[in-house]
C-alpha cells in the first residue's frame, strides 16, 4: 500500500485495517484528502467509524501493516524537526545517503536547544547547519527564534500531520492533534529522504479528563500526576490520548506542557484532539486556514483506559533524581533549593514565566538561589515585554 498522490495533489483511497473486538476491522481513508502546505489534511472523513483520535491519524498515514497492538506498522511521515545538538548528525547522514533535497512536506531544524554555548563549536554548528539547509531545502530558524517544540507549534504545527524529530520530546506537536514521535537521527534522516517511518504498534491508552483545573494547579500537575501513577515507564508500547469534558479548560500551550513530558513516561507519543481550543490557537497565530478538527468518534475504544479528575489535583513536584519520584509541592515546603531555571522545552508557555513573576514581584531571590529565566520563543519574549512586569 503507499499513499500516492494524483496530479490534482489529492490522496487517492486506501485501505486500512484496525483490531476491533478481538477482529480486525478494515475500512476506506483519505478518500480525495487534500494536502495542506504542510502535511495536514483539510478535513477528516472517514469511511470507519468508532474510532479514536489516534487511530485516525495513523490510519491517514498507514502505508504497511495494520492497526494491531503489536504488528509492525509503517507511516508516511509529513513532517520532521531537529536540532543543534542532533542536526548536526541528521544533514551527516543525508550526505551519506545522497539525497539532494528533502522528500517531506516541511522540515525545520532549529538552533536553540543549548543554552550553555560555552565555546566556538556551537557557532561551527550553526554555520553547518544553515549551509545543510540551503542545500537540502530545510526550513532554518535562525539562533534567537526559540526552542524547536513551541516555536514549531507556533509556526509550522498543523491537525492532521505527521512528524518525526531527534528529539524526545517531539511528542509535544500532539497537543495540536498532530502524530508526533521522537526517534534516532538516522530514522528522521530516511523519513527526511521520503522513506517510511516502522514502529510496533502502540495500545492506545485513553485518559479521560473531567472538572477543572483549581487555583494554581497547572498542566504541569496533570502529566506530573501520570507520573506519579506510573512512573517512567508506565508509557512503554502505549500512545496517550487525552479525551472527555475537562479538555475544554485546557488551552493549546497547557496540552503541550502535557504532551511533552509523555516522553518522561515512556510513552510513543501523546495526542490530543483538534477542537475549538486548538482552532483559538492557530487563529491567534494568524494561520486559521490550517485548522482541521479532529475529534474521536462517538463510542471510540481504546485498548486501555484511565480517568483523572483535574478538580481535586493538588500542586505537585518531581524530586530527585527521577521525573517519576513525584509528592506534593506541601511535602517539600521549607526544602532548600539552588538553582531555579524557568523556560525549556518542557516548560515553554506564557502562563510558566508568568506565574513566577507575580510571586517574585516586589521581592528579591534568596542570595544562595540562582535564577535563570530562559523565553522559550521570540514570540514569548515579545509577550512577556509587552506584559512588563506585573503589579503587586
Amino acid at each position: 500500500m503507499t499513499a500516492a498522490l494524483d496530479p490534482t495533489g489529492f490522496r487517492r483511497r486506501r485501505t486500512v485495517c484496525c483490531e476491533r473486538n478481538g477482529g480486525v476491522l478494515c475500512g476506506h481513508v483519505g478518500i480525495d484528502e487534500p494536502l495542506d502546505r504542510t502535511g495536514g489534511l483539510r478535513s477528516q472523513r472517514l469511511a470507519m467509524t468508532g474510532l479514536n483520535v489516534t487511530q485516525k491519524l495513523i490510519g491517514a498515514h498507514l502505508v504497511d501493516g495494520v492497526m494491531t497492538p503489536g504488528e509492525e506498522i509503517g507511516l508516511r511521515i509529513d513532517q520532521t524537526l531537529t536540532q543543534d545538538a542532533t542536526g548536526t548528525m541528521v544533514m551527516l547522514e543525508l550526505e551519506a545517503l545522497g539525497l539532494d533535497r528533502v522528500r517531506t512536506r516541511t522540515s525545520v531544524q532549529y538552533v536553540d536547544h543549548n543554552l550553555l554555548q560555552t565555546d566556538e563549536r556551537n557557532m561551527a554548528d550553526h554555520l553547518f547547519l544553515r549551509s545543510a539547509c540551503h542545500r537540502f531545502g530545510v526550513w532554518y530558524s535562525r539562533p534567537g527564534n526559540g526552542v524547536s517544540h513551541p516555536t514549531h507549534m507556533q509556526r509550522f504545527g498543523v491537525p492532521g500531520a505527521s512528524m518525526v524529530g531527534s528529539d524526545s520530546h517531539t511528542c509535544a506537536a500532539g497537543s495540536l492533534g498532530m502524530l508526533a514521535v521522537g526517534v534516532g537521527g538516522l530514522e528522521v534522516a530516511m523519513a527526511m529522504a521520503g522513506q517510511p517511518l516502522y514502529l510496533t504498534m502502540p495500545e492506545i491508552w485513553g485518559v479521560s479528563l473531567t472538572g477543572t483545573l483549581p487555583p494554581w494547579v497547572s498542566a504541569k500537575d496533570v502529566i506530573l500526576e501520570m507520573l506519579r501513577r506510573h512512573g517512567v515507564e508506565g508509557g512503554v508500547g502505549r500512545i496517550i490520548e487525552y479525551h472527555g469534558p475537562g479538555l475544554a479548560a485546557l488551552s493549546a500551550m497547557d496540552r503541550h506542557v502535557i504532551a511533552n513530558m509523555g516522553a518522561e513516561l515512556g510513552a510513543t507519543t501523546s495526542v490530543f484532539p483538534a477542537d475549538e481550543q486548538v482552532r483559538a490557537f492557530l487563529a491567534a497565530e494568524g494561520r486559521a486556514g490550517d485548522f482541521a478538527e479532529i475529534l474521536p468518534d462517538l463510542g471510540a475504544r481504546y485498548n486501555v483506559r484511565e480517568e483523572i479528575d483535574l478538580s481535586v489535583l493538588e500542586p505537585l513536584i518531581s524530586a530527585p533524581t527521577s521525573p517519576g519520584n513525584v509528592v506534593p509541592v506541601r511535602q517539600v515546603a521549607g526544602e532548600d533549593v539552588h538553582q531555579v531555571v524557568i523556560g525549556s522545552s518542557a516548560n515553554p508557555g506564557l502562563r510558566d514565566f508568568a506565574i513566577v513573576a507575580a510571586i517574585l514581584a516586589g521581592r528579591q531571590a534568596h542570595p544562595q538561589v540562582s535564577v535563570d529565566v530562559n523565553p522559550t520563543s521570540r514570540e514569548i519574549l515579545a509577550d512577556l515585554t509587552r506584559m512588563g512586569p506585573p503589579s503587586t
